[in-house]
């Protein structure tokens, strides 16, 4: 792969669209999922021991992810029977079903459009990326992960959590949410625009200092 034609989406931006054979189908992303929360996410390859692990990690907290609105979509760059046949090895010796479409990304033009190309495999193989897309379609996190690491699907729930509470309540976010050190479960609110607000928002919030401030949700 030319290193110098390089690019990934950002978090901001659009998710670039596409069209895909997977597991369950083809699809049109994110045409076909518009309105929910989107989980994007790369393997470097079908039966491989992390990315055993990894999905049925992912599976195994498939209601969770209901709950919030949030449709998986896994990739790799393997062929669909490949994909089939090691979900049916999962469920075979696991005893669970992948219930989320693999896409199928053979030619490697999808990881290459996200930017999940491992830079060490000559296009063969996906490094672990995770992608948290809106409803809008709106790239909202990225996550990467090297190949000998596994995810922490815990942690990829918190953030969809915390990202549709900010949204929902016009807040800031603050570290190890639910669980900060400072603040407990409480949420940060923005920064006021002017001097004349102060006063009042020193009234009507806990505060460190006027810039600081924080409430229960």
């Amino acid at each position: 792969m030319d290193q110098t034609t390089f690019s990934m989406p950002r978090v901001g931006e659009k998710a670039p669209s596409f069209e895909a054979q997977t597991t369950y189908g083809k699809i049109k992303f994110p045409d076909d999922f518009k309105g929910k929360w989107v989980i994007l996410f790369s393997h470097p390859a079908d039966f491989t021991p992390v990315c055993t692990t990894e999905f049925f990690a992912f599976q195994k907290r498939m209601k969770q992810f209901e709950e919030l609105g949030v449709k998986l979509i896994g990739l790799s760059v393997d062929q669909v029977f490949s994909h089939i046949k090691w979900d049916e090895w999962i469920k075979e010796k696991l005893g669970l079903e992948i219930t989320f479409p693999i896409i199928a990304d053979n030619t490697g033009k999808i990881a290459t459009l996200y930017g999940m190309l491992h830079a060490q495999s000559q296009g063969t193989q996906a490094v672990r990326a995770t992608f948290i897309i809106d409803p809008d379609g709106i790239i909202r996190a990225i996550l990467y992960y090297p190949m000998e690491l596994g995810r922490n699907m815990d942690e990829i729930i918190r953030m969809v959590k915390a990202l549709q509470l900010a949204d929902r309540e016009k807040v800031a976010i603050p570290a190890n949410w639910p669980n900060n050190e400072i603040m407990g479960n409480k949420v940060i609110v923005p920064p006021p625009t002017n001097k004349n607000d102060i006063p009042e928002r020193l009234k009507n919030y806990e505060c460190l200092d006027w810039w600081l401030c924080y409430k229960s949700v």
